[in-house]
């Protein structure tokens, strides 16, 4: 494939999404892609307005991303099929609930040769246990994923602050044709060959951050919140090398993907925001989706119950304490104060 030729189609008109349409469409005009970039959500109205007719005429999308202009060559397309085809270059950021709902709409629509890099910050359940989300678009429309996680928030990501970011692909070539397309100066990619790692690490570290939101709002002060993530990481780590297929890399725990991600997420992400008001107001996670995200959907917590199913059902759950609790505390009215209890108990630290 010629690198002119590769057109890009962004799914999803998320925070995140409208903050990578901002540096693609910016990066775009100065590398070897087609110019217009088309991106794809679900249609809404704002203020009696399509969000499609404001992200086009407007050129920003003023429910997910205010404040934030997009490069007028981004354009926003209404129909799923219309988007994706001819589009060689798939960026799916939508949450993992709609991925099999796409993935159907555009069954024979994408190019053969068509790739993607999928951010979706989740694992999910399927017919055999747990699998990846970027499991399920290969398995439904045959094309090739590269995961891409790392500490990026998407308002600083969308102010041009610098950021770092990690690439996991199975084929090393399709990692880096993406790390020419979404590199810049202020977004500053690594590429490995070790997408499972990098993709479990997006996933469990929001685990983590609810954790150290339940130690923030029991004024445990940075030093517990530290144990937190410290405890956290090696559960990531442990975690991976039990499920994730092949041999796994310490060294990819210390990318951008790993640490750093848990870090930022754990100081101020969407699972930490949503945690903060559930832990004050009690009120259920779907109506907190709709007030604190702004209907967007939370991976988190979804996640931590799929993960938890998947350590039971394998008498695990004593090996991950933090994970358990948790569940626990979200799920099964544990008080937060079990968090003090799990880094108390762990055999770290007897």
């Amino acid at each position: 494939m010629a690198a002119a030729t590769l057109t890009v189609c962004i799914l999803g008109f998320g925070n995140w999404g409208s903050a990578i349409a901002k540096i693609i469409g910016t990066n775009v005009r100065n590398q070897q892609f087609a110019s217009t970039v088309k991106m794809w959500g679900f249609e809404e109205a704002v203020n009696g307005r399509k969000l499609t007719d404001i992200i086009n005429h407007d050129h920003e999308n003023v429910k997910y991303l205010p404040g934030h202009k997009l490069p007028e060559n981004v354009v926003a397309i209404p129909n799923l099929s219309e988007a994706v085809q001819d589009a060689e270059l798939l960026v799916p950021t939508t949450p993992h609930q709609f991925i099999h709902k796409i993935c159907n709409g555009i069954m024979g629509t994408v190019p053969k040769k068509a790739l993607g890099i999928a951010h979706n910050e989740a694992i999910t359940e399927g017919p055999g246990g747990l699998m990846f989300i970027s499991d399920i678009i290969p398995e439904k429309i045959g094309m090739d994923i590269s995961v891409l996680m790392g500490a990026n928030t998407a308002s600083e990501m969308a102010a041009g602050k610098f950021c770092e970011t990690t690439i996991g692909s199975r084929v090393i070539e399709n990692g880096l044709l993406f790390k020419d397309l979404l590199q810049t100066l202020n977004f500053r990619i690594t590429v490995v060959n070790d997408a499972d790692a990098v993709e479990l690490c997006g996933a469990l570290k929001s685990i983590v951050a609810m954790g150290t939101t339940f130690c923030d709002g029991l004024h445990c002060g940075n030093n517990s919140k530290a144990a937190i993530i410290s405890l956290g990481l090696v559960e990531i780590i442990t975690f991976a090398r039990i499920f994730c297929k092949g041999q796994v890399s310490t060294a990819t725990f210390l990318e951008s993907c790993g640490l750093a991600h848990l870090i930022t997420t754990s100081y101020g992400g969407q699972d930490c925001q949503v945690v903060k008001t559930f832990r004050r107001t009690g009120k259920p996670i779907e109506k907190l989706e709709q007030e604190v995200l702004n209907e967007q959907k939370l991976q988190g917590l979804e996640t931590s119950i799929v993960v938890y199913r998947f350590l039971k059902q394998r008498g695990l759950l004593d090996k991950f304490p933090l994970f358990t609790t948790v569940y626990q505390i979200c799920y099964k009215g544990r008080p937060p104060t079990e968090m003090i209890t799990c880094l108390q108990r762990h055999p770290a630290h007897v």
